[in-house]
């Protein structure tokens, strides 16, 4: 129960507060735009000091300039669309609940694919694994819903894979919603997600099946709250002789990509692809270093941005690139004003677990255990009490 009372001179006080710090972060933007502007075309440097910031400062986490101007910009290309094979996966998940009658949980994933050389419509494909028993145990104790969101990400990217491997023709493009560097608990535990490195190598092993196949595959972030560029330029500020203490002070802190970019990207416009510099770096080596991109799926006067996650083979290849931005910007616009990647949306109907399909499988399990006569603990007091 909400305590309206206590809340509403909270909001009042968050209200008086807010003018001023709008005009703080509105002259924290400016002065990082003229910033972007001024060290575009310094590439090398800026390249030069990422690296010494990174090797000051573990864990830093920032935009690398690749090969085009850090304002630079590029139209959506004016390629056909219509004979690009798509294929995009989605995942959902039901988390093991103590409260529950029965212990199990179930990683679900769902593409769907559309392949010009067959008939119009896109067809769907699903893949339901029901995991129990030790199964939920890793370590000793039970599995949490990080580690099976876990299993849930690696399972898109190798149900790409395996509908990649099927489908003839170059130029395909593959596609999940959420960034393409794996996260998860990286502890060396298993309590703390020792099961990640294990995770994490069946997630490189799909990366780089795709790339001998010759498949595009991308990651899409709707609305992305990153500052990944804007913290590069608190790198450019930050003094050379004292990098670690400079960066730890966070100059244009609550300021975002967002603010950058959505003023200089037209309608179908990409800004220029980036390196990532992050930890993860020492994983994803080679075609398959990780870079990204801000992408204006909006409209004219109400941008929308999506920040789009690419392996290194896709940045370096300029025809992959090309088919990426204008399969993404045209899917985009078949929502309307929802401006979204409609084969995503798609994907994510077909993956998704509706409650009542959860209750249907909970009770599938539950019978099929007593009919073999086992004994079955039943749901919990708490939750009994909730549900009256």
């Amino acid at each position: 129960m909400l305590d309206f009372q206590q809340v509403r001179a909270q909001v009042q006080e968050l209200g008086r507060n807010a003018p001023r710090r709008e005009e703080k972060l509105r002259t924290l933007r400016q002065r990082a735009n003229t910033l972007l502007d001024e060290h575009a075309e310094a590439l090398d440097t800026l390249r030069e000091k990422v690296r010494a910031a990174s090797r000051q400062v573990p864990g830093l986490r920032c935009a690398r300039p690749a090969r085009e101007a850090l304002n630079g910009h590029a139209p959506a290309p004016d390629i056909p669309v219509g004979d690009i094979p798509i294929i995009a996966a989605d995942g959902s998940q039901i988390n093991p609940d103590r409260h529950a009658p029965v212990a199990y949980y179930l990683v679900n994933v769902g593409a769907i694919y559309l392949l010009p050389e067959a008939d119009s419509a896109p067809r769907e494909w699903v893949r339901s694994r029901l995991h129990y028993g030790e199964d939920l145990y890793p370590g000793g104790n039970l599995i949490s819903e990080g580690a099976v969101a876990l299993q849930r990400d690696v399972a898109e990217r190798r149900a790409l894979l395996e509908l990649a491997a099927d489908v003839s023709g170059q130029g395909l493009i593959t596609l999940t919603d959420g960034p393409l560097e794996l996260w998860g608990a990286k502890g060396q535990n298993e309590s703390s997600g020792g099961n990640f490195r294990r995770a994490l190598e069946s997630y490189l092993e799909a990366l780089r099946g795709l790339h001998a196949l010759g498949v595009a595959t991308a990651g899409y972030v709707d609305k992305p709250r990153a500052d990944l560029v804007v913290r590069l330029l608190e790198v450019v500020l930050a003094p050379e002789g004292n990098l670690r203490g400079a960066l730890k002070e966070r100059v244009f802190l609550g300021v975002t990509d967002w603010a950058l970019f959505a003023h200089r990207l037209e309608p179908g416009e990409r800004s220029a692809v980036f390196g990532l510099q992050s930890q993860s770096e020492q994983d994803y080596t080679g075609p398959l270093g990780l870079h990204f991109f801000y992408l204006n799926v909006g409209r004219k006067g109400k941008p929308w941005l999506a920040r789009v996650e690419i392996p290194r083979w896709v940045a370096d290849d300029p025809a992959q690139l090309d088919r990426l931005h204008a399969v993404l910007v045209y899917q985009a616009r078949i929502l309307g004003e929802r401006a979204y990647p409609y084969l995503l949306h798609r994907a994510h109907e077909v993956a998704v677990v509706r409650r009542e399909e959860q209750e249907q499988l909970t009770t599938m399990i539950l019978l099929e255990l007593r009919r073999r006569g086992v004994e079955v603990e039943g749901q919990s007091h708490k939750q009994g009490v909730k549900e009256l």
